[in-house]
């Protein structure tokens, strides 16, 4: 890549939310931008669906034309924002093959074609960056690329979608349905009129894997990583883990494992004293434990125009001054692929709820089912007598597959009314956490 010498070209694709706080960034604080990156940094263009007026914007910036705006000549850095698969490959792929560099937001592209992005770069000698791909305003991935290099991390664990995270915040609060918070979701502009990526897990499994390639160097396609939402989490389960000290969160994870590395998006209780318990509303929050480093708390507003744009501007600001320095940013090749765990052996502590009849010699009955499936019992405690007798049970760590033999066997039991509820326990590095 050749040092540029002159004003740095930066081309935007898409003015949704995000994009008009980045147009206004570029727009509005040019002279501060020109200090960090050293060099001018203008704006190229703008590309947009329909042709419109786009406030404080140069009509002659607004182009309907993407292809032609990612492929010019001048044009040093994109800025994807349209985001979905198609047409944003092209784009990219398109911009990069022209000798751009390319910042993204889009976490569905990195999430699936990532891997054979970062190749492109690699070839054409140009940037990659999407730190705004995870979440929002808070930076992770940098440091887990740069200032976990020399280390080895172990597991990454997160809140890492704010729309479910304001909803089960919401339900804790008010002791409401899952539908009147969603709706609150969406006035309040924390969740899209179709929220269906966001609840049930897709969202946040698109941003597990682009976590688990970053920290453990290696390939995880995106159908590995197993995801579960929250549209089945009722009042009664809130109250549940209140009970007990918890709260409920759609928690993702991804760690090493004796088979290689695992990721998996799922509801969890929560105690209140996790670092994890304390991401309220919309924000993010992501530990990372590492060998040497440690425990690692990364928390901060996940979503809104603000908040990703400033991530999408620090990655514009690094990606500029690799420009000035006449250098593409590093895109180091994976170095290893590692197995995938079998989804059904991650083992993890499980609550499991159910009403019983109120008679002799249930327990026994109900004990022997986990017994003889492998699963030991931690605590057992029954709730309310007669007709509302039910019972409260917490294992010790046992696999997916064991637990869902132990919920058909306890099915077939005549003592057995019906089956609530089974929930998973996060537990910490020394333990399983599901």
């Amino acid at each position: 890549m050749k040092r540029t010498t002159g004003a740095l070209r930066v081309a935007l694709l898409g003015h949704g939310t995000v994009g008009a706080e980045t147009a206004r960034a570029l727009t509005g604080r040019a002279a501060e931008l020109a200090t960090r990156t050293g060099a001018p940094v203008e704006l190229a263009g703008i590309a947009v669906r329909r042709p419109r007026e786009l406030p404080g914007i140069d009509g002659s910036l607004v182009t309907t034309d993407a292809h032609g705006l990612v492929t010019r000549g001048d044009v040093d850095v994109v800025v994807e924002l349209i985001g979905g698969i198609e047409p944003a490959r092209s784009l990219v792929t398109a911009a990069m093959e022209a000798g751009a560099s390319v910042v993204t937001a889009n976490k569905a592209l990195i999430a699936a074609d990532g891997v054979e992005l970062h190749r492109i770069a690699r070839k054409q000698g140009v940037g990659l960056a999407y730190e705004a791909a995870v979440a929002g305003a808070v930076p992770v991935l940098r440091p887990l690329r740069q200032s976990l290099a020399g280390d080895r991390p172990l597991r990454v664990t997160g809140i890492v979608n704010g729309t479910t995270n304001f909803i089960l915040d919401r339900m804790a609060d008010s002791g409401g349905t899952f539908q009147g918070a969603l709706h609150e979701a969406q006035r309040l502009g924390y969740a899209e009129a179709d929220p269906t990526a966001d609840v049930s897990g897709a969202d946040a499994a698109a941003k597990m894997a682009i976590l688990a390639r970053i920290a453990f160097d290696t390939e995880l396609p995106l159908e590995e990583v197993r995801f579960e939402g929250i549209t089945h989490i009722g009042p009664s389960d809130v109250a549940h883990a209140d009970a007990n000290g918890c709260v409920i969160k759609l928690v993702g994870i991804c760690d090493r494992t004796p088979d290689g590395v695992s990721a998996r998006v799922h509801p969890m209780l929560v105690p209140r004293g996790h670092a994890l318990a304390g991401v309220r509303g919309a924000d993010n929050g992501i530990l990372v434990e590492a060998l040497a480093a440690g425990e690692l708390m990364f928390h901060g507003a996940g979503a809104g125009g603000l908040a990703t744009s400033s991530a999408v501007l620090g990655d514009l600001v690094e990606l500029c001054r690799e420009r000035v320095a006449g250098r593409g940013a590093a895109q180091a090749e994976l170095s290893r692929v590692l197995p995938h765990g079998p989804r059904s052996q991650v083992a993890a502590r499980h609550h499991i709820s159910m009403f019983v009849t109120d008679e002799p010699g249930v327990l026994s009955r109900i004990s022997a089912v986990f017994a003889d499936r492998g699963v030991s019992l931690e605590t057992v405690r029954q709730e309310g007598l007669g007709a509302e007798a039910e019972l409260a049970l917490v294992t010790h760590p046992a696999t997916d597959a064991a637990i869902t033999e132990v919920i058909a066997g306890l099915g077939e039991l005549t003592c057995t009314r019906e089956v609530i509820r089974s929930i998973r326990l996060l537990g910490t590095r020394k333990e399983p956490v599901g």
